[in-house]
Formats: structure tokens, sequence, C-alpha cells
């Protein structure tokens, strides 16, 4: 005897969240230098230093959301050696990603222009694990106040007069592990002290994020979300 399938398309049990379809960049291998960024002198056609064959390509697919820096890099990043004139940017060594010396040219600026380009809304990842609480506040200030205030001058010092719409923060990344190894109650607490420092300016909206379990470990989600659930977005 046959088994039979009945599917009613008409009928709709729920609506899919666009933001499962996001995508993830690193400075792993080529996915920054040579993949996104080439710079304006390359011969490699490209708009501002960013290639347009890449911007087509990730254009067709329809990212509703693109994570930046990282990763464990994310925890070794430190924002203010990537803006302002590139030539006087400092290089650094990628420790997590083959050891490789980077010139920093691709920075804020570089990565919300990646955003516009591909209608994309930019999130980023706030460096917990080598980082302070005083560098992370200061970078939300920087991409999102809009008034007269220090990094706010100097974003607009750095060309961009008006701020960024940022949606999407989070608070370190795999903070058990490559972002500090910590334990689940020592981030439970950082989170909270970090969390309270990413701003909202104006009428711009941010989700705090925190930095989920390693695969099966239910010890961090529960003291995580015991700890901290309160103060967090996702």
């Amino acid at each position: 005897m046959g088994t039979k399938a009945i599917l009613n398309a008409d009928v709709t049990r729920g609506k899919i969240n666009k933001n499962i379809y996001g995508h993830f960049s690193e400075h792993l291998g080529r996915c920054i230098y040579e993949g996104y960024w080439v710079g304006e002198d390359s011969s490699i056609p490209n708009t501002n230093g960013i290639r347009n064959d890449v911007v087509e390509a990730l254009r067709n697919i329809n990212i509703p959301v693109l994570r930046w820096p990282g990763g464990c890099f994310a925890d070794e990043y430190h924002w203010k050696d990537g803006v302002g004139p590139r030539e006087n940017r400092k290089r650094m060594i990628n420790t997590h990603w083959g050891g490789v010396v980077e010139n920093n040219h691709f920075g804020t600026h570089e990565f919300m222009m990646l955003c516009d380009m591909l209608d994309t809304e930019p999130y980023i990842c706030g460096n917990v694990g080598s980082g302070t609480v005083q560098e992370m506040s200061e970078w939300v200030e920087y991409m999102t106040f809009d008034g007269e205030s220090p990094m706010s001058n100097w974003r607009q010092e750095n060309g961009r007069e008006e701020p960024w719409a940022l949606k999407y923060f989070g608070v370190g990344n795999e903070n058990w592990g490559c972002g500090g190894n910590m334990r689940p109650q020592y981030y439970a607490d950082l989170y909270r002290r970090f969390q309270t420092y990413v701003r909202e300016y104006g009428d711009n909206k941010i989700y705090r994020i925190a930095g989920g379990a390693n695969v099966a470990d239910y010890n961090w989600t529960d003291v995580l979300m015991r700890e901290a659930s309160d103060m967090m977005d996702g």
C-alpha cells in the first residue's frame, strides 16, 4: 500500500525571520583583504576600494544582516586603529588566523560603506576579551551619536557627517574560548557591565546580543540567562 502526502500550500503556520539568512564576515583567510577590500588603486574593478564583483554577487542573494569584525578576531580588534587616513593606521598581527600582519585599511567606515552598498543591516561585534568598556562605549558613540561630542567630531573629521544607523551590537564573541576563556559567571558579570555603556543615542535602537554557548554547554546558557537575560535582546 502506497503512502500519500497532502501539501496544503495555502495554509500558513508561521513566518521565518529573514535574519536567519544573515551572513558573517571575519578577518580570516581572504574574506576581508582581497575578498571585500582591494584598495582604490587595485587593477580589480572596485568602488572606493571595495570589489564590484563581490558586491554584485552578495546583492544577488539579498543579505539581510552582515556581522563584522568576527568571530575570534573581534576580541583582539581595536576599532580606533582602523579609522582615519589609511596611511596613518596602525598595522596589527592577526594572532587568531595565520599570524598575518594587517594594515587596518578595512575599518568601521569601510564596513559601513559595504553595508550601504549591499543594502544590509550592519551587525558590529565589540571587543570584550582584550578591550575596555570605554573603548566599546566610544565605538557606539562614534557610529551613532548625532551631536557635539569627541567621538562624533572625530567621525566627522574622518569624512562621515551623519551618524550611521546601527541595529545590532554583539557584546563579545565566544568568550568561553577564543574570546577570553571565561567561566559563564564571569562573562555574565562582564556582559552586564559592558552592555550598560552600549548607549542608544537619539532614535537609534540597539539590540544588545550576548555570546552564546559552545555547542551543547547548557550550563553556560543557564547561567547567562539567569544572571543577565533581562539586559539582552538576543
